[in-house]
């Protein structure tokens, strides 16, 4: 569960948020919102990666320990 809600959040990020910050008064770094927001998720989906990456590295590591084949 955690491996999907982690996926996700990247694509929530982008895609679903979009209608909610489609504003061009709030400025963020001299950037229009619409315009900040995906370079704000670059490293929000940096961070989930990082994260999915080590989750599925350590269930590889307990799976070769407990010498069961996946």
């Amino acid at each position: 569960m955690v491996k999907i809600v982690l996926t996700l959040i990247p694509f929530i990020w982008i895609i679903g948020c979009v209608p909610f910050i489609n504003q061009v008064k709030p400025l963020v770094l001299g950037l229009p919102l619409l315009a900040f927001w995906p370079v704000a998720g670059i490293p929000v989906t940096f961070i989930c990666l990082y994260l999915l990456y080590g989750i599925v590295q350590k269930e590889e590591h307990d799976d070769k320990e407990a010498g069961g084949t996946k």
